[in-house]
């Protein structure tokens, strides 16, 4: 026999999970930052993203980085918006610097000079502090 919920008996059902909300991509200005030169990408990680920074491999006029283990949601936004895609294939993160192509199934450090940006920082030559880049606008 069914027992009937009368008014003051409170419901027992589970309250609904908070939405949770994805970080913000302006894809526009991603497209505009896709067209950056390899240098002004460096700089920008740098002041922004100085972790990843540290993980950048230039390889030819592209940018790539590769992280141990999965980035947050957050770090991968950042990325998106900063111009960077996945390549499933090379499992990296991968900046073109304006210079799109087609891909090709070799390796690229063979055909082109690569370098990890931290490793060949240019020293501040000017007695003064260094003029502050600007911020990556979303």
């Amino acid at each position: 026999m069914k027992k009937q919920q009368t008014k003051s008996e409170p419901t027992t059902s589970a309250p609904a999970p908070a939405k949770q909300t994805k970080p913000y991509v302006n894809y526009k200005k991603r497209e505009e930052n896709r067209q950056l030169p390899t240098e002004r990408v460096l700089e920008l990680l740098k002041r922004w993203m100085p972790k990843q920074w540290e993980l950048a491999e230039v390889v030819g006029k592209w940018i790539w980085i590769r992280f141990q283990e999965e980035p947050v949601e957050q770090v991968r936004a950042e990325l998106s918006q900063l111009g960077f895609h996945w390549n499933n294939v090379r499992k990296c993160w991968q900046h073109p610097c304006g210079q799109f192509g087609a891909g090709s199934p070799k390796e690229p450090r063979e055909k082109y000079q690569s370098y990890f940006a931290a490793d060949h920082q240019k020293p501040n030559t000017n007695n003064g502090p260094a003029r502050p880049a600007e911020p990556v606008t979303a």
